[in-house]
């Protein structure tokens, strides 16, 4: 049945029939949340909210006409987010398209690990960096929930940036009012705090750093249409085994991590302690100080560069996240 046919007495089309409708087609194709994306899509085109979607009842051939559009383009599975403009994520939402990276729950997780860290701090010390930033909702989230926070949000990625600076721009006031910072930086999350570059004069300083880095190898494509089609491919792959960027990132955090400092970063569900030496833990663990590091951080040659390793479990119980600390002082 499709949203042109009418399905009540009277002649009448009713939001419901319109959802009906929307959540089935949406099914047929394979959309993991069809009852969630068609409520949404209809709330956008009627310019409610879908909490507040209860409370409408009539839909005009306009607005049917929209609901249409938005759905046309769904089915062909372009991301939810795309068409809405914004995503969720903690307590904000940010904008969102072509060219950056959607924010996803299970990020929403690696950020409150940098946040319990970072509001433990004096406030002098909140300093935090979100390397790999995209559309900056992990540091825009730093910054409003641990007040007096300085965060510094890197993206490589010349699209990606837009994003970046706009969400940052958009929460400026909120951020400001919690006597936080965030600052965009257009700069090579790997090589960031090496000399010579923008935040190699907080080497030693840093609170937290937080990351969701590309990891997925090249040779593995992934499986959802939304990802593979929609998402920025800078954002996604991370090599041949999916872990140079991870490295670099990693390199950047034992740069800039006070001793004791902790480092987030995020990884596919099949990076954890389980895969062994190719997995993100052991990763990290494998990290020792090389002549450059030992002369930047004070870490003797031949000393891993982390101590503390540990992985993280998301809300489906899946390994998710690792956890470390700058050798130097206890955790």
């Amino acid at each position: 049945m499709s949203w042109t046919e009418d399905r009540t007495l009277g002649g009448r089309v009713t939001v419901r029939d319109v959802l009906f409708d929307a959540e089935h087609r949406l099914g047929r194709v394979g959309v993991p949340s069809p009852n969630v994306d068609a409520a949404e899509l209809v709330a956008f085109a009627l310019g409610t909210t879908r909490s507040r979607l209860f409370m409408q009842d009539e839909i005009t051939p306009e607005q049917k006409v929209r609901v249409e559009q938005l759905l046309a383009r769904r089915l062909t599975r372009v991301p939810l987010q795309h068409l809405l403009g914004t995503a969720a994520f903690r307590r904000i939402e940010v904008e969102v398209g072509p060219g950056v990276f959607i924010p996803r729950p299970e990020t929403e997780l690696v950020t409150e690990a940098g946040l319990r860290e970072l509001v433990d701090r004096p406030a002098g010390q909140r300093i935090a960096v979100d390397l790999c930033s995209g559309s900056g909702a992990v540091a825009i989230s730093l910054g409003l929930e641990a007040a007096g926070s300085r965060v510094h949000a890197v993206e490589l990625s010349d699209d990606a940036i837009v994003w970046t600076r706009r969400n940052v721009d958009a929460h400026e006031e909120a951020v400001t009012a919690k006597g936080s910072r965030v600052e965009v930086l257009h700069e090579d999350a790997t090589t960031v705090a090496d000399p010579g570059h923008s935040l190699a004069p907080l080497t030693g300083q840093v609170a937290v750093v937080v990351t969701n880095p590309p990891y997925i190898p090249d040779a593995m494509i992934p499986r959802e249409p939304e990802v593979r089609d929609h998402e920025p491919a800078v954002a996604l792959y991370g090599g041949d085994d999916g872990m140079d960027v991870i490295r670099g990132v990693l390199r950047t955090a034992a740069i800039l991590l006070r001793p004791g400092g902790l480092v987030v970063i995020e990884h596919a569900d099949v990076q954890g302690i389980a895969a062994g030496p190719a997995g993100v833990p052991a990763v990290t663990s494998a990290l020792v100080a090389d002549a450059e590091l030992s002369s930047l951080t004070g870490v003797p040659v031949g000393q891993p560069m982390f101590t503390s390793v540990a992985d993280r479990i998301d809300l489906n119980g899946l390994p998710r996240f690792t956890l470390a600390r700058r050798t130097g002082a206890s955790s």
